[in-house]
């Protein structure tokens, strides 16, 4: 178990004493609230078994059995104080525990501190549940088209900054994958990675999701108010996708946010200082929104210092051979048996115009692989719009009729010619064998710039 800086720096800041212990019941980190309660210092407890530094500890026992203790009490010289327990869980998974110790007086002090503490543990368990990290690194971006990798060098010079960035493209050109890359290539990698889709959420709960709020802000707030998502960003980076279809009421919001670097909750008065960089992204055209009075361009400015597009699929053909190769090593895996493809489907796939970018190749490539009985991709397994589109290409290519008449005729004289050859005697035998007249040989020989 790994405590992050930014989350050392919270812990320490508690007047609450916090123990953290791995699944193994090793103390992988004490705050000094908890020196001050219990005299225990540091270097006496850190990386050593509880069960040893601390005989009659309960903690082991809440990891173990994956309940928490509440309002344990216990004494330490003339200190008396009480100690709230729970499981630390990921993924369904027990990796350690807590312990929030608090000093106590009397009864009444018992009572309001355990509120409090409860109060605390919640608030953390909010904190921690909320922390996510960026996926995805630029190896993880395939890169092969000239245009590509211009992308992809911009965007690693970018996230050498602190500069909030604006990525643009159609959906489904991995606009998100770039966001993800630009955090964990920056001095913010350590931090975490927020991010939410702005279409999801009407504009008020999209409010309350970014600013958090306070207890009673509104009807069905949650007791106590809850955390926003700026505040879990904090020291790391936020990314606010498809931001074009952000409110006007809630981009004037977001400006002041990014030009105060503080944010209020809900229904509180409080400025809470935030250290976040924003990396946002849309499909849509922000300037003619702007022309259109639907999008703020002070905001603009502010999120787009960096911009990025992302091109089309179909902008990028070089792209599309690796991403073929890529998605059916990802489906041989998944599905557990290799799966090719014939050269005649994958000239179809890199030739068609790929509207859902990247996505739709993914979807295509799966939907192919599973209509397969001998593990071969073949033009019949593609999806028909797919199908479709290949024949309309090759309709477009077909030759009129005429042409296609007059190009036999040329080559037919042509072979005429170097049988009894070129000069008249030869021309009149390839006239007769060619069953037309000396005269029409010469008018087609003429057109033809013999």
């Amino acid at each position: 178990m790994k405590i992050d800086n930014w989350v050392k720096v919270i812990l320490d800041a508690l007047y609450d004493g916090v123990l953290i212990a791995d699944d193994k019941g090793v103390v992988k980190y004490i705050n000094p609230a908890y020196t001050r309660i219990t005299k225990v210092e540091f270097e006496d407890i850190v990386d050593k078994p509880l069960s040893e530094t601390r005989p009659g500890a309960r903690l082991p026992s809440v990891i173990e059995s994956g309940k928490q203790i509440l309002g344990a009490p216990r004494k330490v010289g003339d200190v008396e104080y009480i100690v709230n327990m729970a499981p630390i869980i990921e993924s369904g998974k027990i990796i350690g525990g807590i312990s929030i110790a608090n000093e106590i007086g009397d009864l009444y002090k018992l009572s309001e501190e355990l509120r409090k503490s409860n109060s605390t543990i919640k608030k953390l368990e909010e904190r921690m549940k909320g922390i996510e990290k960026a996926r995805y690194s630029f190896k993880d971006i395939i890169s092969v088209d000239k245009k590509s990798i211009d992308t992809k060098n911009l965007a690693v010079k970018i996230a050498n900054t602190d500069s909030n960035v604006l990525i643009t493209g159609e959906s489904g050109t991995g606009k998100e994958l770039y966001a993800h890359a630009i955090h964990n290539a920056s001095n913010r990698q350590n931090g975490p990675f927020i991010a939410i889709n702005s279409a999801t959420f009407d504009g008020n709960l999209l409010e309350s999701e970014l600013f958090g709020y306070e207890e009673g802000a509104f009807t069905g707030a949650k007791k106590g108010g809850k955390i926003g998502l700026f505040e879990l960003a904090n020291g790391g980076t936020i990314f606010l996708d498809e931001i074009g279809e952000m409110q006007l009421g809630l981009q004037a919001k977001l400006l002041r946010v990014l030009q105060e670097k503080t944010i209020r909750r809900i229904g509180g008065l409080e400025e809470i200082d935030i250290d976040v960089r924003v990396i946002a992204a849309t499909n849509r055209n922000l300037e003619q929104m702007i022309k259109e009075n639907k999008f703020r361009e002070d905001l603009f400015y502010r999120i787009a210092i960096f911009p990025i597009n992302v091109l089309p699929l179909k902008e990028r053909k070089e792209d599309i051979r690796h991403f073929i190769d890529f998605f059916l090593n990802s489906i041989s895996y998944k599905m557990k048996r290799a799966t090719n493809i014939c050269p005649e489907a994958e000239d179809i796939l890199i030739n068609y115009s790929w509207p859902g970018n990247v996505r739709e190749l993914k979807n295509a490539l799966e939907f192919a692989a599973n209509m397969t009985e001998d593990f071969n991709i073949r033009e019949e397994h593609l999806p028909k719009i797919i199908q479709i589109q290949s024949v309309k290409n090759n309709l477009a290519k077909l030759k009129p009729m005429e042409e296609v008449v007059r190009q036999a005729e040329l080559a037919e004289i042509e072979k005429a010619l170097s049988i009894y050859g070129h000069d008249v005697e030869g021309k009149n035998k390839a006239a007769e064998a060619l069953g037309i007249s000396l005269a029409t040989l010469y008018n087609k020989m003429k057109q033809a710039s013999f």
